[in-house]
This record gives C-alpha cells, sequence and structure tokens, in this order.
C-alpha cells in the first residue's frame, strides 16, 4: 500500500494558520481554528472538521482537483496525528450549525 507523504506550512505569526502539503500530489489543506478565526466555507473546495483538545478545527482544500479529494481525509488524519490528537473524529459538517458564516 501505497502513503502519502504530508509536509507542514505554518505561519510564525498565527499557529492556527497550518497549510498541509502533499509531498507526492497537488493536495493543500488550509487549517482554521474555529475559536480564533473567522471562517467562510468556499463552495469550490471541501470542508471537513474535528475537535482536538477543546478545540474546533475547519480544514479547507486549496484549488482541490478530482485526483486528490480522496487523500483529504489521509491529510488531515496525519495532522492530527502531528498535534498529538489521533484519534480527533473528522466530521463532514461544522457542528456549530450556521454559526460558520462569516459577516
Amino acid at each position: 500500500m501505497d502513503y502519502n507523504v504530508y509536509l507542514l506550512a505554518t505561519d510564525p505569526n498565527n499557529p492556527c494558520r497550518d497549510v498541509i502539503h502533499s509531498r507526492d500530489t497537488g493536495l493543500k489543506v488550509r487549517v482554521f481554528c474555529l475559536s480564533e478565526d473567522r471562517f467562510s466555507p468556499n463552495d469550490s473546495e471541501i470542508q471537513l472538521y474535528g475537535y482536538a483538545n477543546s478545540k474546533l478545527y475547519a480544514f479547507e482544500t486549496i484549488n482541490i482537483t478530482a485526483d486528490d479529494a480522496l487523500d483529504v481525509v489521509g491529510a488531515i488524519q496525519w495532522y492530527a496525528d502531528y498535534i498529538e490528537f489521533p484519534e480527533m473524529e473528522i466530521l463532514p459538517e461544522d457542528p456549530r450549525g450556521s454559526q460558520n458564516i462569516a459577516m
């Protein structure tokens, strides 16, 4: 079985603005800490959510292609391991309901 290798680009000014990159494909996933960031989902991208250490995260792809769509969950699972919360449940919808819309 082939495994993707993921890399992480971090923003030194904001630890909640990580971007997960796949080394072997074009997949990129932006990470948002919803308790600290405003988040307005892009209809052209895939969004998934997860709780870790009492924080709610949003994960949104960047310029997703059909070939990369199947790797999104693997990238998020890798990130959960990276932040030392491998039991993160990945959710298909924002558990806050309509609060995800930034005004």
